[in-house]
């Protein structure tokens, strides 16, 4: 059986044949076996040719097309106990089976897969690892639409979830698909989120997804043709989980494979000379994740900019192998995140170096051009740039060799040096050697090629501050992995997330009194022969939340300029309402708004302190929508201790919308206000 782990998006294969010792005949004589894809596929284009066949000549016009046949292979194929969902499609192809369906087959269209049950492992995997909660980054599953009524077709109206009971109602389910499906198949994404409300729910979460399409009508028919096709969605719910026990995985600062020359993170490893692995969760990583769920963390992928997640949520943000930039807005955010709110920060990083990098440019003999890598294993002066408010930076050396940390054999493969730590972390260093094309040819002219001591493993506990630095994601990265290092992932979890030092990574033995300090003009640079916003999701380009942001607020950009539908939540912020509700007249807004200060002594000083400023700022329109957001980041009670009333809304941001929720006009004030003294 051939199988494969296939990309991260609509399952893919869509089904499996047998493709290991299949005989076949040889060019010359006899018989000869063969292994692989090369021979699965012919296997299945036979059974396609054999399904053709029975068909009667006279239906065939009206039955096959690619399509009608897709959907009878995924339908009659039998589903194999072992691999996932990802690796074997639908499953084993049955002939007779499809056979069957395609001998009384009526043309429709119909959601590949039928079923979705995040309960059934492996099959399932990686969704069935992790229940679903509140507070959680959406689950996202693509599917396909097949529509066997014609080579075009469109989807009447979207798509809609049926709740089997009372409980499934505590699910948001949004929807982008193909409103146009051509040719034969389209498109269906499931964004996926349990309300606020589903917090404490523990249980099943059953029901139905329907979606009408329609194709025009067929040659001799008058009306047109209309089907309805079914998913169904089985889910398992848990209570929302501790801050401490969440992790958050940047997936949007790992460039996507093949923009570019990203090259190998090994370099021991010579015959794949491009990461195109996918660096997720789910794929090379995929070993780390199991034994992350094994250790009691939810881990979740953040696939947008740092300014879109609620750093209250999570104790650890972990970046592994990164080679994207940074917002100037995610640098001043991730600092606000770690020195303000606690969150633990992990990195794992990669080699950077220039001269190795031209050493390994390449001609292309496909494209006919040469090939040069746009950074390194990992993107370190843009990590630099990340972690410069910590005063930590790693180098250009390129770093082998085997060490060991209380029995724990590792090896460090093609890893990078600490350059600039704070005095008062504990930074263990190494004898490795710089196998770098600058550093190799120092050592052998300095020292024969001799190993020095390197700081390879740095660790700040500073006040609220916890950060964790280490200069090589081989040892997590399942692909060509020496050793793994999942034990000291684990240990560092325990330090950025619930604040336990393990005493051998504590040690005072490797405590320094002292920085390690090197001047920023000799940090490692960034290349000028490059045009790196080809292939940058951040260089050149606008800052958004995605789709698949926590926050239901898409299209927003930083932390919430364009908001989109009734009530969404602006990353980070509460929604205040100035006391008339969503649903009351600017009549009634404006009544309470003039009697809030005077009247509601028990409410927060945030919504007394926008009634006097609307009251009093001479710039504010006379007459607003009631729907307005504002984002705030807290709300304070007069029961609220002076010291914490320091400066309540740093930032107050006004966007008047229609009674639709919509947005009523692009223009968006920023005001800076502070907090009168009275109230401080």
């Amino acid at each position: 059986m051939k199988v494969c782990l296939c990309s991260y998006g609509r399952v893919k294969p869509d089904v499996v044949a047998y493709g290991r010792e299949i005989m076949g005949s040889k060019i010359s004589t006899g018989c000869k076996s063969l292994s692989g894809t090369s021979v699965a596929s012919p296997v299945v284009a036979g059974v396609v040719c054999l399904l053709v066949s029975v068909i009667p000549e006279g239906n065939r016009k009206d039955i096959l097309n690619p399509a009608s046949m897709k959907q009878a292979l995924v339908e009659g194929a039998a589903k194999l106990s072992g691999p996932n969902m990802y690796e074997q499609g639908a499953g084993r192809v049955d002939l007779l089976e499809s056979y069957e369906i395609l001998k009384s087959y009526k043309p429709r269209a119909t959601i590949f897969p039928s079923i979705l049950d995040y309960t059934d492992c492996p099959y399932s995997w990686p969704f069935c690892r992790q229940p679903l909660y509140a507070g959680a980054m959406p689950v996202i599953f693509n599917a396909t639409i097949l529509n066997g009524m014609g080579v075009i077709g469109y989807v009447e109206s979207p798509p809609t979830w049926h709740p089997s009971d009372e409980e499934g109602n505590l699910l948001s389910v949004h929807f982008t698909y193909s409103e146009v499906i051509w040719p034969w198949t389209g498109y269906l994404a499931l964004h996926m989120q349990i309300k606020d409300e589903g917090a404490q729910f523990s249980g099943q979460i059953e029901g139905n997804i329907t979606l009408n399409v329609y194709s025009p009508p067929a040659r001799g028919e008058k009306g047109r043709r209309n089907s309805t096709c079914v998913l169904h969605l089985k889910l398992k719910v848990v209570p929302t989980p501790p801050r401490s026990n969440r992790v958050l995985w940047d997936q949007f600062h790992s460039i996507k494979y093949p923009p570019g020359y990203i090259p190998r993170d090994s370099l021991d490893v010579r015959n794949d000379i491009l990461d195109w692995h996918g660096d997720h969760l789910h794929t090379n990583f995929h070993i780390m994740y199991n034994m992350l769920r094994d250790a009691g963390y939810y881990v979740e992928a953040l696939g947008s900019p740092f300014t879109c997640f609620d750093a209250h949520q999570y104790g650890t943000l972990l970046l592994v192998d990164l080679e994207e930039e940074y917002f100037a807005e995610e640098i001043k955010k991730l600092r606000d995140d770690v020195i303000n709110t606690g969150l633990g920060l992990v990195v794992f990083a990669e080699w950077y170096n220039v001269d190795t990098m031209v050493k390994m440019r390449f001609f292309d003999d496909n494209t006919r051009s040469w090939w040069t890598p746009v950074t390194g294993g990992a993107n370190i002066p843009a990590l630099n740039d990340l972690l410069s408010p910590f005063g930590i930076a790693f180098g250009d050396k390129i770093l082998n060799g085997d060490f060991s940390i209380n029995g724990e054999q590792s090896r460090y493969a093609s890893g990078t040096d600490i350059v600039k730590f704070p005095s008062g972390g504990y930074v263990h260093r190494f004898p490795f050697l710089d196998s770098s094309e600058s550093g190799a040819t120092q050592n052998i002219l300095s020292s024969g090629m001799t190993k020095e001591d390197s700081p390879i493993l740095g660790l700040l506990a500073m006040g609220g501050v916890r950060i964790a630095v280490y200069g090589d994601s081989n040892c997590l990265d399942s692909s060509h992995m020496v050793t793994n290092c999942y034990w000291l992932l684990r240990k560092i979890l325990d330090f950025t997330s619930k604040n336990i030092k393990d005493p051998l990574l504590f040690s005072d033995s490797v405590r320094h009194d002292k920085p390690l300090y090197l001047d920023d003009n000799q940090l490692p640079s960034r290349r000028t022969d490059i045009n790196f916003s080809t292939y940058s999701a951040v260089v050149g380009k606008e800052l958004i939340c995605r789709s698949d942001s926590r926050f239901e607020v898409w299209g927003t950009k930083g932390y919430g300029l364009q908001v989109r539908g009734r009530n969404r939540r602006l990353p980070g912020y509460q929604v205040i309402d100035f006391g008339g509700g969503l649903n009351s007249t600017t009549e009634n807004f404006n009544t309470k708004r003039s009697n809030s200060t005077e009247k509601n002594k028990d409410e927060s000083l945030g919504n007394k302190y926008l009634g006097s400023l609307y009251r009093d700022d001479p710039d504010m329109p006379m007459e607003v929508a009631s729907h307005w957001l504002i984002p705030a980041i807290v709300t304070v009670s007069e029961a609220t201790p002076a010291e914490e009333r320091i400066q309540l809304w740093p930032l107050c941001q006004f966007i008047a919308v229609d009674e639709f929720g919509e947005i009523e006009s692009n223009e968006i004030k920023f005001r800076q206000h502070r907090l009168p003294e009275s109230i401080r």
